[in-house]
């Protein structure tokens, strides 16, 4: 399969501001992004990809008619669009509305104004999305791998899910909460959980301590995906729960790689 590359890219700029577009737009020329299309509003932007697609849009939070988080939620409904990778680029402080972004399935945040090695970062966070590639496991068929993905949020678990997939897995079964997904476990057989940390009913921790302590899946490996920092030290208590590794909101394809490899492709 092509592997696209930065030059391959068309991208779909959303910024209300002449001056800001112009200087983004120079900024993505710069990257060697060689097609930039410009519009102002969220339904400028629904338009331009119904009528055009886009391999990435990048947009600013505050529109005229709506957010970019409008958008977001426009492109991963659309089944036709989903795989699109959306960039956030704001001056935007509020943990509660960033998070929103995270919880959508956002590809990367860029802060405004940003630096290119910011620019570079999300470009390339973006064409590991797009640039799909099965993984070799030592101990598993990849196809075979059965996972469960646990997130209160159904856009978040679609996220995961075509990361996941795009990596060629392809076995799923899906929960809103630890609660659910704990009747999945008792039912059905898993060789990997996907789980959000702040969930209703029984967010992350509960769900890992039942999973560790529960002699039928306490060799389940655990990633618990947060939109809170993995550094900070509440994360740090959380691993004390068994999970096996941590990773942050936007669920990027090569940090969940090197965690499949590792969990799942040796039997250290």
């Amino acid at each position: 399969m092509h592997q696209l590359s930065i030059s391959d890219l068309h991208i779909l700029l959303v910024e209300p501001s002449d001056t800001q577009s112009k200087i983004i737009k120079s900024i993505l020329l710069a990257e060697d992004v060689q097609t930039v299309d410009v519009v102002k509003t969220v339904e400028q932007a629904k338009a331009s990809i119904e009528a055009h697609g886009a391999d990435m849009v990048v947009s600013t939070m505050y529109l005229a008619d709506g957010s970019g988080l409008d958008i977001l939620k426009f492109i991963k409904n659309d089944e036709a669009h989903a795989s699109i990778p959306f960039m956030l680029v704001s001056s935007e402080n509020s943990i509660s509305k960033i998070d929103e972004f995270k919880q959508a399935g956002v590809a990367a945040i860029l802060p405004k104004p940003f630096e290119p090695i910011h620019l570079s970062r999300g470009l390339n966070a973006s064409l590991q999305l797009l640039n799909t590639e099965e993984i070799d496991l030592d101990l598993f068929d990849v196809q075979d791998v059965r996972v469960l993905i646990v997130d209160d949020s159904r856009l978040a678990r679609n996220h995961i899910r075509r990361v996941l997939e795009g990596m060629g897995l392809s076995k799923f079964m899906e929960a809103e909460n630890g609660a659910l997904a704990l009747t999945l476990l008792k039912d059905n057989e898993f060789d990997l959980v996907v789980t959000d940390y702040n969930m209703p009913e029984m967010d992350g921790r509960e769900l890992s301590e039942f999973i560790r302590f529960n002699p039928a899946t306490t060799h389940i490996p655990i990633i618990m995906v947060t939109s809170e920092s993995s550094s900070s030290a509440h994360m740090a208590n959380i691993q004390q729960t068994g999970v096996n590794a941590l990773c942050d909101k936007p669920f990027e394809s090569d940090e969940v790689k090197s965690m499949l490899v590792r969990l799942l492709g040796s039997g250290s």
